[in-house]
């Protein structure tokens, strides 16, 4: 018990030292101006603003992330086909790909494939 407290103890002691020198290090000298605001190609940042980030874009975006990442647990079903019993394979990959096009079917009647509003 008293190899446990004084493990406790030690950990507690250098992550508190770490944690202090790390806010002593990081603490900026000089809070100028120009070196705070940020570089923008020599354009002033608070008078000429971006225009807003497209959330269907992001959509999309998000929507292609998902598929290409089933695309990546799909081709590992193709391997294990050989290695497996397969109306439980079948079943699997049905019941996967089903669930799938019933997401692509809940964003399409959502309307996040369309792009013109």
């Amino acid at each position: 018990m008293l190899m446990v407290m004084s493990s406790i103890l030690m950990v507690m002691m250098i992550s508190m030292g770490l944690i202090l020198v790390c806010t002593i290090i990081s603490k900026k000298s000089m809070m100028d101006r120009e070196k705070m605001s940020p570089f923008e190609c020599g354009f002033d940042p608070k008078s000429s603003s971006r225009m807003p980030f497209s959330i269907q874009f992001f959509l999309l975006a998000v929507l292609f992330l998902i598929f290409d990442i089933e695309i990546v647990i799909i081709l590992p079903m193709i391997i294990v086909l050989k290695k497996s019993i397969l109306t439980i394979w079948f079943t699997t990959v049905s019941m996967f790909i089903i669930i799938l096009l019933f997401g692509l079917y809940h964003e399409w009647k959502n309307g996040v494939l369309e792009w013109a509003k």
